[in-house]
């Protein structure tokens, strides 16, 4: 190392940079791609109340993006001033900050996109005979031909700066980009109608579908979907419309069987703007946890209206983050919506041909039906007694159902968490402590019953102790006994938790100690009263060491349960990484869906046709039936048209 190196170097005096330098710098911010410039133009296009949008690309969009509208154009003594930098028409003040209302409001954009391209802007208002070009390059401005309206034209995008044109991808990539930045403007706004050409060629045209003044938007926005994701996205979701204080979250949530494995169909909005909000992101998937199987990907297209005051849009100048003011009230908003409008079976879809309503009942026997009085471990055994009969079916099938089976050992492992009980008994204990009389019971003998009501139709046999053969009006169902059952007993367990039982912990015989870093130690000592609520003890060894002396009851009875130092360390980072609540709902659930799958049918047990009946009817009636607890599916149908076909019948 020489005496130059370890010199310091010269000073250079503070002095302002040029207009154009600064331009350039925010252009970095701004432009990044031509799907940048894209979407900043579309922008403005909207707030310029137009009804039709017209993009033309070349070359990807790099030699030429223009975009045309029939908005209310730009009088000619203001389109120089359109070309500053923080020239707007949107706001004027503070308080107009604070309560945006408009797709762009900084006045960056033209002036970014001017300072890295060979911009054009042609204008015309409606009160103007004739419209006028201004070159943002030379500022020449002339007057030319045009209705009413806006065009701006954007050729040899980073042509003064060819460091940033090397970064760019393929033109067909690019082109990709492009289109998907209109289709994110397009799915918020069926009111105008967009139109995508590339190379003289038109790639992407999607129509104006709601007319304002309609009272039907909703169907409106439901057609704008399925003409830019497919039909198949809209069979294949369900309707989302929830209400939660002054947030409302519209729009469409795929079904668990439309999952995909990449993030590429999840789009969120905010009063109208798309964004990637990390609350938002979260909330939608946690509400999916129950029901998505491995790493699967949800679709959805959510809506979400908030009084602007209360959401901040100002954070960062390509305007897709967002700042909520209270982030807790939008996570559960979103949570919930989408939660609800998955909760509904989908069989009784079957019979009626339409989508199940996007709410739903409360859970017969939940908190405001059922006061346990025995342990949560005996649960599983006396609550589905209780609904069943609840329900109006026998307690007969259910003992057949859950009890031990007659030719074989018992069905439901012996240990401090499952005793034996009697069936009978417990469940007519239980039922006159805690409940009123039940109803008639309702005849499960399909010869006795109107089967044209039943969704999932009338079981015909058992295959290889395995599925449920049961035949409906549209063909066949097949239904996988035991993950119908265990998301039963889910459900039902999950309702008794919540009405305000705790989950049992059981004491280590030697704590198991282990190395913490000071961050897990602080969220230990701060999450005590989370961490019992689970089931777990962790307490602080010594200044750098944590000792688990607790760990819930079901885990630790489970022959499958592994190291309590992992499973503590696992919650322990869910509770620093998200809100306590949501962690202990996650953690509450993988625990009663431990208990539900050792108090499910276990396969290759033989049920009577009034037994299988009775599962079947259970599954018409309970929230999320359509997947057991890891996500996969239930039962499937297969229709008279796919049987048909199977055969070569009608051919």
């Amino acid at each position: 190392m020489n005496d130059a190196t370890l010199s310091p170097p010269p000073r250079r005096p503070i002095r302002d940079l040029p207009d154009e330098l600064i331009s350039q710098i925010a252009a970095g911010e701004v432009v990044e791609r031509p799907a940048s410039v894209v979407r900043e133009l579309v922008d403005n296009a909207l707030d310029s109340g137009a009804t039709q949008i017209t993009v033309r690309l070349l070359a990807g969009g790099v030699r030429l993006i223009a975009v045309e509208d029939d908005g209310c154009g730009i009088p000619q003594e203001e389109l120089p001033i359109a070309l500053r930098r923080h020239a707007t028409s949107k706001i004027t003040s503070l308080s107009d900050l604070e309560t945006v209302a408009t797709m762009g409001f900084r006045g960056e954009a033209l002036a970014a996109i001017g300072s890295v391209s060979e911009m054009a802007l042609l204008s015309r208002p409606a009160h103007q005979p004739g419209a006028f070009l201004l070159d943002a390059r030379s500022g020449e401005l002339r007057p030319a031909a045009r209705g009413t309206g806006t065009t701006v034209e954007v050729k040899e995008l980073f042509f003064s700066t060819p460091a940033r044109r090397k970064f760019l991808k393929t033109d067909a990539t690019e082109l990709a980009h492009c289109i998907e930045s209109v289709r994110r403007h397009a799915l918020a706004r069926p009111d105008v109608g967009f139109a995508i050409w590339h190379e003289g060629k038109l790639v992407e045209q999607w129509r104006a579908t709601f007319v304002p003044g309609d009272a039907n938007l909703q169907d409106a926005l439901a057609r704008r979907l399925a003409d830019v994701l497919g039909d198949d996205f809209v069979a294949q979701s369900v309707a989302v419309q929830h209400r939660a204080g002054p947030i409302t979250v519209t729009g469409r949530a795929g079904l668990p069987d439309a999952a995909r494995s990449r993030a590429d169909q999840q789009y969120c909005y905010v009063n109208g703007r798309f964004v990637r909000d990390k609350v938002l992101t979260h909330a939608a998937r946690s509400a999916y946890e129950d029901v998505l199987h491995g790493h699967k990907q949800p679709v959805y297209a959510l809506y979400v209206e908030i009084d602007p005051a209360r959401v901040d849009v100002n954070v960062h100048p390509t305007k897709i983050e967002v700042r909520f003011r209270d982030s807790r009230e939008v996570h559960q908003a979103v949570r919930h919506a989408v939660e609800n409008a998955l909760a509904a079976p989908r069989a009784a879809a079957l019979a009626t041909g339409a989508s199940p309503p996007p709410e739903t009942a409360a859970i017969p026997g939940g908190a405001e039906d059922f006061k346990p009085k025995q342990p949560l471990a005996q649960i599983w055994q006396t609550q589905a007694a209780i609904q069943f009969e609840e329900r109006g079916h026998h307690v007969a099938d259910l003992q057949a159902l859950w009890g031990p089976a007659k030719d074989s050992a018992a069905a439901i492992p012996d240990g401090p968490t499952a005793p034996r009980v009697d069936w009978m008994a417990a469940s007519s204990s239980a039922q006159t402590d805690t409940l009123p009389p039940s109803p008639a019971p309702i005849p499960l003998n399909p010869r006795n019953s109107d089967q044209a009501t039943w969704p999932l139709g009338k079981a015909v046999a058992q295959l290889h102790g395995v599925y449920i053969l049961a035949e409906n009006a549209q063909g066949m169902v097949v239904v996988d006994m035991h993950a119908a059952h265990e998301r039963i007993v889910y459900e039902r367990l999950k309702a008794q938790v919540d009405s305000g039982a705790r989950i049992a912990s059981q004491p280590l015989l030697i704590p198991a100690t282990f190395a913490a870093t000071p961050e897990e130690v602080a969220t230990a000592e701060a999450s005590a009263e989370v961490l019992a609520t689970l089931g777990l003890e962790v307490v602080p060894f010594s200044p750098k060491t944590l000792a688990v002396r607790a760990v819930p009851t079901t885990l630790a009875t489970a022959s499958g349960f592994g190291d309590p130092v992992e499973l503590a360390r696992s919650v322990l980072a869910e509770l620093a990484a998200h809100d306590a609540s949501t962690v202990v709902q996650r953690a509450r659930n993988e625990i009663l869906g431990t208990m539900a799958c050792h108090g499910a049918v276990r396969a290759n047990r033989k049920l009577t046709i009034d037994e299988m009946n009775a599962l079947l009817r259970q599954m018409e009636t309970t929230d999320r039936s359509d997947q057991c607890n890891h996500g996969r599916p239930t039962w499937r149908q297969l229709s008279m048209k796919e049987l048909d076909a199977l055969f070569l019948r009608g051919r």
